[in-house]
């Protein structure tokens, strides 16, 4: 496993990440969960994300005990607050109170005194982000977090809280979690030369296009049973990736994967690393299997012959 520096940090973390989304504490089955995040942790994964809206904070539960049995000081964790954990008018949001709250709930989910990184689920139309700025700041100065981070918020929205952060000498955003993958490239015209710019490492998810990327979808052909694509639940954005233009660049993909000797999950998380403002690519995995296969990707570097037949194939050479 390779490591990088997150943004302008000195903190290092693996290439591949390991997430929960949709799969610890609710799609995959506890001694599995436990099993796939020993295997990361074997295999050098030493960065673990997690939320504490998934499954309402029973992902949060299942990474804790996981990595309760690990020296703290051996991994990275990270969780986010925004979205609803109640139904009370105070229970979402980037309010001091609601990010407060939620911190606390948090750690005693995840049976840890910090957390490394704390992410703004989303961005908060609602309150001032000086407000937001402040409570994270406070959480920073008392050891309760050691990072602060942003995920899916605009480059408009960054600058902002990067200028107020200058401004009230507060502790600024180091770090994005951003969709990014070859089928999503929305973040290299703005965000990455911000984080450039500004020191902000990208931590992407969804990097396999929701498992596209994994040549399991074929043009002209129905969703395999039980794949992502045909559970309404886990399904999200991956309808946008399933056209058979789309399919048949796949298809071809899959072609120079086959011609490199990696598989196409490697192929498309190499890719993704070429950024350089990329620290790490998220993976989600409901078996060990997985894991091993996605962390080859880390030390794959692309030769620039290979990256021009790629943009060819992606339409954007």
């Amino acid at each position: 496993m390779k490591y990088r520096r997150m943004g302008r940090t000195g903190i290092r973390v693996s290439e591949i990440s390991l997430g929960s989304w949709l799969t610890y504490g609710n799609a995959t089955e506890r001694e599995t969960a436990f099993k796939t995040i020993e295997a990361a942790y074997d295999l050098g994964i030493n960065f673990f994300d997690t939320a504490n809206a998934y499954a309402r904070g029973a992902a949060e539960v299942v990474v804790g005990e996981a990595l309760a049995k690990y020296p703290r000081e051996s991994f990275v964790l990270a969780t986010k607050v925004y979205f609803p954990m109640g139904d009370g008018p105070n229970d979402k949001g980037l309010s001091r109170k609601h990010i407060m709250e939620s911190a606390h709930a948090s750690l005693k989910r995840l049976h840890v005194d910090y957390v490394d990184i704390l992410y703004c689920h989303r961005p908060d139309p609602e309150t001032p982000v000086d407000e937001t700025l402040r409570a994270f700041d406070d959480l920073i100065r008392h050891g309760k977090v050691m990072y602060m981070g942003v995920s899916e918020w605009s480059a408009a929205q960054m600058c902002e809280a990067l200028h107020v952060s200058d401004r009230l000498l507060l502790d600024r955003i180091v770090v994005n979690q951003p969709q990014y993958s070859m089928l999503n490239r929305g973040i290299e015209k703005e965000i990455i030369p911000l984080g450039e710019r500004d020191g902000i490492g990208q931590v992407v998810f969804s990097p396999l296009a929701q498992g596209v990327l994994t040549g399991k979808y074929k043009p002209g052909q129905q969703a395999p049973q039980g794949s992502r694509a045909t559970d309404p639940k886990q399904n999200m954005w991956i309808g946008n990736f399933l056209g058979d233009d789309t399919l048949t660049k796949v298809a071809s993909l899959g072609v120079i994967a086959a011609e490199l000797g990696i598989s196409m999950s490697q192929l498309a998380l190499a890719w993704v690393l070429r950024q350089p403002n990329v620290a790490s690519a998220l993976i989600g995995a409901s078996r060990p299997e997985q894991v091993s296969e996605n962390t080859a990707a880390s030390g794959i570097r692309l030769e620039a012959d290979v990256l021009d037949r790629i943009e060819g194939i992606l339409g954007n050479d």
